[in-house]
């Protein structure tokens, strides 16, 4: 308890019928549509960050965390963010630093293992409003930033955050970034790759002196970027210690809140160490689901309206939230 022995998502369309596909294809295709208020948080430190909001008039609010170099337009994010205004609840899609079309003006970029800026989202959002239920729901990196979250603080975090929802989420970084190097997934390490690295050039421009561009064009493997510029960006000793400082099945074990982490079997880049199944089975407050198929964040069900993951979130809510 509690692992989750029987998903309810069964299959995807018959189209899409390996992960690879499973991920792409709902990335390319999906079309959603939300309409947001944007407004924009300055952090204590002085950078700020974009929050993008549906007011539904709720005491409830779920708050989105995107992926790496997603945002808040991304598919699953919109519709997660109509799933629960159909429900009623109002919504906080938050971009992370750098990601909402506009270089943030610090040195430091956001990254898997950084919860300082989520916290400071919450407490905002609770000062805005009063809210009486806070959900956290986050894919890929997201989720892996709100399961650090929850598990760093846990008694501490604000009363009214009721627990977590993470969907295709690393959290054992390091296997994660091993399993980019596997033969296929060329395509996503290469997106990643070419996304950070406008990124990191823009970063040397503004910060000289504090990153080597000329070592880009030695980058071979996905360790060699974090060791040269993630760490460095994010004020990590070396990759190493960013992987361990990053890996939310190191800090997850600590929430006093329930959080549901739903990993396809399937996803390409996302092994087995990425759903520490140990972990979960001994603690009252981590549930592991582990449907065979979804690819990475993507879920499809064939003739519906959502995805399955944005139903699945609901029902977490309903059964083990309320």
């Amino acid at each position: 308890m509690p692992l989750i022995k029987e998903s309810t998502y069964k299959r995807a369309p018959r189209y899409q019928f390996n992960g690879h596909l499973q991920t792409v294809l709902p990335a390319i295709l999906r079309r959603v549509q939300t309409t947001y208020e944007r407004e924009r948080l300055t952090l204590s430190d002085g950078d700020f960050v974009d929050l993008d909001w549906v007011d539904n008039r709720s005491r409830n609010l779920v708050l989105l965390s995107h992926g790496l170099e997603g945002n808040s337009e991304r598919h699953y994010m919109m519709g997660m963010a109509n799933r629960f205004s159909e429900e009623g609840w109002d919504v906080l899609a938050w971009n992370c630093r750098s990601c909402s079309g506009e270089m943030n003006r610090k040195f430091r970029l956001y990254n898997h293992g950084e919860i300082g800026d989520i916290g400071e989202v919450i407490g905002h959002a609770l000062q805005t409003k009063d809210y009486e239920k806070v959900l956290l729901v986050g894919f890929s990196m997201g989720g892996s930033i709100l399961m650090k979250y929850l598990g760093v603080h846990g008694k501490a975090v604000p009363e009214a955050v009721i627990g977590g929802v993470a969907f295709s989420s690393p959290c054992d970084l390091k296997a994660s970034v091993d399993a980019l190097e596997l033969p296929g997934n060329g395509f996503y390490k290469r997106r990643f790759f070419k996304s950070l690295s406008r990124k990191v050039t823009d970063k040397a421009a503004d910060f000289p002196g504090r990153l080597d561009i000329s070592k880009l064009d030695e980058v071979g493997h996905w360790r060699d970027f974090d060791e040269h510029y993630s760490a460095p960006l994010g004020g990590y000793e070396d990759a190493a210690d960013f992987y361990r400082q990053a890996s939310a099945k190191n800090f997850m074990g600590g929430t006093d809140r329930p959080i549901l982490l739903v990993n396809a079997g399937n996803d390409p880049i996302l092994p087995p160490a990425c759903s520490p199944a140990e972990l979960c089975k001994d603690h009252p407050k981590l549930f592991l689901e582990r449907p065979g198929s979804g690819g990475h964040v993507g879920f499809t069900l064939p003739g519906k309206p959502y995805a399955w993951s944005e139903y699945r979130a609901i029902q977490f809510l309903q059964d083990h939230l309320n």
